[in-house]
């Protein structure tokens, strides 16, 4: 059977995703045993010396382990053994890389203590705490676009949001107007918690942009719509 060229085999994925399971459980042995040596992790893994030697060479590559060479204790002859450490200071980027060995749970604790703020201080407090922080996030947008032209402002703000995580762009629409579209929402979960967040939002937009412009939410990601998005005009 003839395949097209760009057809992926089954049996082409495998060796990658052997590999990603192999260095899983590199990560997970060396976060329990901070130094062990190549054949140690080889039998650990159940791969050869040679295989771990490659894997142990891709992280230290991409700076996630390091070597850790420890002198001889007198009663061998030789070069010291290569101990393999876990990189200190790449432990975001090791979780980041390993989310299944390294479980981030900063969300969680974001909606725990949203809602027992709520519980304990009331709704008062919630708005004093959005309020700040929309006051710090308008200043720091109108910082990025000031005196900028208004369609300069928006492709300003659209690029500050997606450097946050929001994938969103800025546009034109075809009365001329000027739209920001989100098309992920990098605070979903501490929304759905506290909905002040989403107005929050609209308000800082309107705050960074300007007394000169109209700021319209016309798409709403909660409703239904599946992303966020905002007609500006001027005034």
């Amino acid at each position: 059977m003839n395949f097209p060229s760009n057809y992926l085999r089954y049996s082409d994925i495998l060796p990658d995703v052997a590999s990603g399971q192999t260095k899983q459980r590199m990560i997970e042995h060396l976060q329990v045993v901070p130094s062990s040596t190549a054949p140690e992790m080889a039998r650990m893994c159940g791969v050869t010396d040679a295989a771990m030697r490659q894997h142990l060479e891709q992280l230290e590559a991409e700076g996630l382990v390091c070597r850790d060479l420890q002198p001889n204790s007198g009663t061998t002859r030789g070069r010291p053994a290569v101990h393999w450490v876990l990189n200190q200071e790449k432990l975001q980027s090791i979780s980041d890389s390993f989310p299944e060995t390294f479980p981030d749970r900063h969300h969680d604790l974001a909606v725990d203590l949203l809602v027992g703020m709520a519980e304990s201080l009331g709704p008062e407090a919630i708005q004093a705490v959005l309020t700040r922080r929309g006051e710090r996030l308008a200043k720091h947008y109108q910082h990025l676009m000031s005196d900028l032209p208004l369609a300069d402002r928006v492709q300003q703000l659209a690029a500050a949001r997606d450097a946050e995580g929001y994938r969103a762009e800025s546009s034109v629409a075809p009365d001329g107007s000027l739209m920001l579209t989100e098309h992920h929402c990098a605070i979903a979960q501490a929304a759905e918690a506290c909905a002040g967040l989403c107005e929050s939002e609209l308000v800082v937009f309107r705050t960074a942009l300007g007394p000169d412009t109209t700021v319209e939410r016309v798409q709403f990601a909660p409703a239904g719509d599946g992303r966020c998005s905002y007609r500006i005009s001027p005034r």
